[in-house]
């Protein structure tokens, strides 16, 4: 059964993100693999993620760093074009993502494939994101109150909550849903909300989707009709 009041509030938390070089550089293939299976899951996580940050208002997506410089530096099309069209949303962990990518190249060279090896100049440098989670002053214990966060929290929160939570911090679900199910118990409209493709549209357009599946759900709860 629905519950009005949540026991424990929702916290709306932002990020700041800061980048740092790794020092590991790759020139061809081969080297791309052997650091892909070394380094830590915040350099995966970044190559594949940063565009969201700061691209949020393109759609779709740009490629992810590897397929773009596999593809635009060392020339290798096909496996660029697999590498780009490796579902990340399908992933609940870094580990299994890198795993993914490491498959892939793997299997492309097992079939006596070669790479150029490019200048200095050309070599794809290893990154990594560290996060600082910032509490904002917003919280909801309410679905009603929770609506209102959403609609004014910003795109960098939007994107800690879906996207950090259920990835890196390998929670299995984005933070609205957890909280609605396990404190509201809006099961249905929490798995709405995780069914969401949040790789294929901008921060904005989920937040509208998030938006509306709430807003309906409060209608429905008052007895008046969706909207249209």
């Amino acid at each position: 059964m629905p519950k009005e009041r949540a026991d424990h509030p929702f916290v709306f938390c932002t990020e700041i993100s800061q980048v740092e070089l790794t020092g590991h550089r790759a020139r061809d293939l081969t080297e791309l693999v052997n650091h892909l299976d070394t380094v830590p899951g915040s350099v995966i996580y970044h190559h594949t993620h940063h565009f969201l940050r700061q691209h949020h208002f393109l759609s779709p997506e740009p490629r992810n760093d590897f397929a773009y410089w596999v593809t635009q530096v060392l020339k290798e099309e096909k496996l660029g074009e697999q590498l780009a069209a490796i579902d990340t949303v399908r992933f609940r962990s870094i580990r299994a993502l890198r795993e993914k990518l490491i498959d892939v190249i793997r299997h492309y060279l097992a079939q006596g494939r070669t790479s150029r090896t490019v200048p200095e100049a050309e070599a794809f440098h290893f990154m990594k994101s560290r996060s600082f989670i910032v509490s904002t002053a917003l919280q909801a214990r309410t679905l009603g109150e929770f609506a209102a966060g959403i609609e004014k929290v910003s795109v960098h929160a939007l994107y800690h909550h879906i996207f950090e939570a259920r990835l890196r911090l390998e929670r299995g679900t984005n933070d609205f849903s957890n909280w609605l199910e396990n404190e509201l118990d809006e099961k249905t409209i929490a798995d709405a909300i995780n069914r969401m493709d949040p790789y294929t549209q901008t921060l904005d357009a989920l937040r509208s989707r998030i938006l509306r599946a709430i807003n309906d759900r409060l209608r429905e709860r008052a007895g008046t009709p969706h909207a249209p």
